[in-house]
Formats: C-alpha cells, structure tokens, sequence
C-alpha cells in the first residue's frame, strides 16, 4: 500500500517537473532560435547589393553624368556571395569570394530561381546556406533633386552561410536534452529519497496504529474475561446469597475496575496527543510541584525500605502546565518505585541550566537491556514481561509522560545499565 502510495508520489513529482522542465527548455530554444533567424534575416538584408545611378548636378561633389557605386560583398562575419540573374534566372553576375566550383553555382541560382520563397535554405559543398531573392532596382535623382526607383528587369540572389547558426543550434539542443535527462535522474533520486522519507513516518504511524489496536484488545481480553468467567460462576449458584459468593464479586470489581484504569489512560493519551487542544502553559514553581509529588508517594518508598535522596533547587519557575508536569513527575516517580529493588536506592534532582530546567530521576535496580531502550516509550511495551498488571501496569504511563514533554516542547531521554540503575531525564525550557 505505501509502495503505491510513494510511486503516485514520484509519478506526480515527475510529470509536474518533466512539464516545467520542457516548458522551461522549449522557451529558452525557441528564443535562442528566433534571435539566430532575425540575425540571418539581418545579414541577408545588409548582404544585399544596392546599386546606386546618379544623374545630373545633384550631389556636392558629383560629376557630371552617371555614377554607379556597387557594394558587392562583406568580409565580416559568415561567408556570403550573390548571383545576379535575368528574368529567365539565367545568370548574369556572380560576386563570392568562396572557394566552390561552377556548378554549385549554378545549382544555387537553379535552386533558388524555381523556389522563389525568401529565407529559404540549400546545401552547397557540405555547408549549408540560406538565401533571399530580390528584384533589382535603380535609384534615380534627376536634374529638379527629385528621387525615385526604377525597377530593372534583373534579380540579386543572396546567399549567406548559416552551417555555424544551424551547429550552435543542434548543439543547444542536444546539451538541453542531455541536461534535461540529467537534471531528470538526478530530481528522481531526490524525489526517490524524500518520498520514502515522507512515507517512512506515515507507514511508522500506521503500524503503530495497528499494534496499538492489537495491543489494546489483549489488555482489554483479559479483564473481560475476568469478569465473563466470575459471571458464569455466579450463574452457577444462583441458589447461594450474595455474601456466599462475594469472592466471584470482588473478581468482578478487580476486573471492571483495571479495564477503567485502562480506559481512562487511553482517553488520556488520545487527549494529549490531540495537536488541536492546546496545553495551558502558565507560570509556575516547579521546586514546589515536584515537592508535592515525593511527600503523595513517601509511604510507597517507606514500605519497600527504599533509601530516597533528591536535591531540587528552590523556586525554579517554568511556564507549562502544571498540572500535566505533575503527572509526568508523578509517573516517573511511581516507575521508580516500582522497578528499584528491594531496599534500594532513588535518586531524584531537579536543577536549572541556562534556559532550561532538568529533572532527573535514577533507581537501582535489574535496568533495561540496552536493545529494550529504543521502545521504552512505546505503548503497552514493558521490558520485564514477568510484571503483572497489578504490579506493573499497562505500558501506557512512559508512552502518555513522553506525549505531554513533547507537547511542552521539551525532551525525554533514558539510559540504564543491566543490574545496575536506570535513569530517566526530561529538560524544559524556562
């Protein structure tokens, strides 16, 4: 299901990067090729022969009679010549000063003279040209400083070569596509990458989910059945009083009453991690909360024989929610009784650093294996699998402590060595 989910992911990526991609390439080609066009056009234009008649006195300078200045070709820039033709495309004049035989030629003037479209293109000799085809004309001042243009009955094909203009071309396209095939492998593997990463919590949330629900249903299955089992007693000796058989309705009470323990905690949990409920945070002395905490569970630590020290600095203010840094001490602290040995030791601490309060909590004790320590913090999950409910509980009280520091934007940590202590540490921010 998540393989289909992140393959829609990367499809989607894509197609959307493949289209901007293409869009992107197709503008910048289009662009580099209109302005290569207009810059033939333009050199097919200036490449253009302008003969010029002068009659009379007209200019300064000018003598009497008629002038005729021709200008032929230009040196710069790409090869270019033109053939003058007649009516008929007959050729009258070549002017090039390019190295081609005579028949190329006369197969440009061929060419170009029964393909009478300007701009049109033709290849010569391995290069490739493109011409333009004009009428020839006669510009003529007369004697009164009158101009106009006499049209002649002879035609100028211009040739100029564009095989560099067509190279820079392909070559543009080419590096475009390889660019792009690139640009594309590489955007695939980081697309590749983050999906998974955006599936990785998604999927973990999912199967989370679901041991949750199995989870969930076990501990609930075993007090149901608690109670089912004390219920067919009772059936069975409907005849006895209710005093008789108080034993199977104690039963009853211990089952209904750990399946409400369980509940509550899981209403609680919900609650906590519900991101739309917003936790109070308000001022408050921390030192004093903590001190609450100990003095509610001094007797449990007294009936084990447990040795309690602490050291908690006074008045350290935080601005959270009281009440919910109470339960999460308070949780805390009940764990650590319960897992210190007997006789044992607790220590407890709770002091400022910089912009953040640490508390921190050791017991002595049989610790955690160092491959449990990742799922402390899990639901239901509990290291010693030898603990009963009655003395060790569900698994939801480090899973709802850990919820409530995250919500207050602080952090959670344990560490432990086997036989020897564990350690719990959360930080907050002041």
């Amino acid at each position: 299901m998540f393989t289909r989910l992140r393959n829609k992911f990367l499809i989607l990526n894509m197609s959307i990067t493949s289209l901007v991609m293409v869009a992107a390439f197709a503008i910048i080609y289009f662009i580099t090729y209109s302005n290569i066009h207009s810059e033939i056009e333009s050199k097919l234009n200036s490449r253009s022969e302008t003969q010029i008649t002068i009659q009379g006195k007209t200019l300064p300078g000018a003598e009497i009679g008629t002038r005729s200045i021709i200008q032929n070709l230009s040196l710069d820039g790409p090869f270019s010549f033109n053939i003058e033709v007649d009516s008929q495309g007959q050729i009258l004049k070549i002017n090039s000063f390019v190295d081609m035989p005579a028949e190329a030629y006369y197969k440009a003037a061929e060419t170009a003279w029964n393909n009478q479209k300007n701009n049109s293109a033709i290849t010569l000799e391995g290069r490739q040209w493109r011409y333009a085809l004009s009428q020839m004309g006669k510009h003529v001042i007369s004697g009164n400083g009158q101009s106009f243009i006499v049209a002649e009955d002879k035609y100028k094909i211009v040739f100029l070569d564009v095989t560099e203009y067509n190279k820079t071309l392909f070559e543009l396209l080419t590096t475009l596509i390889f660019v792009g095939f690139i640009m594309l492998l590489v955007i695939f593997i980081i697309s590749r990458f983050f999906a998974n990463r955006a599936i990785k919590p998604i999927a973990e949330a999912w199967e989370k989910q679901k041991q949750f629900v199995a989870d969930a249903s076990h501990e609930l299955k075993t007090p149901l059945s608690i109670i089912n089992a004390n219920y067919d007693a009772l059936l069975a000796n409907q005849e006895e009083t209710i005093k008789s058989q108080i034993k199977w309705l104690s039963y009853i009470k211990i089952g209904t009453d750990r399946m409400t323990e369980l509940i509550n905690d899981l209403l609680s949990l919900a609650k906590i991690e519900d991101t739309q409920l917003e936790i109070r945070k308000m001022p408050f002395n921390m030192s004093s909360a903590v001190h609450e905490v100990i003095s509610s569970m001094e007797a449990v630590v007294l009936e084990k024989g447990i040795k309690l020290s602490h050291s908690i600095e006074p008045d350290i203010i935080v601005k959270g929610d009281l009440e919910k840094v109470k339960q999460v001490v308070a949780i805390l602290f009940d764990n650590a009784v319960k897992y210190t040995n007997e006789n044992g030791q607790i220590d407890l601490s709770l002091t400022k650093s910089k912009r953040q309060v640490i508390y921190s909590i050791k017991n002595s004790g049989k610790g955690i294996a160092k491959q449990d320590l990742p799922r402390v913090f899990d639901r239901f999950y509990r290291a010693d699998l030898s603990r009963t409910h009655e003395n060790g509980g569900y698994g939801l009280g480090l899973s709802i402590a850990k919820t409530i520091i995250d919500r207050l934007g602080g952090d959670i940590q344990v560490t432990s060595v086997e036989n020897e202590y564990t350690t719990f540490t959360f930080t907050l921010g002041l």
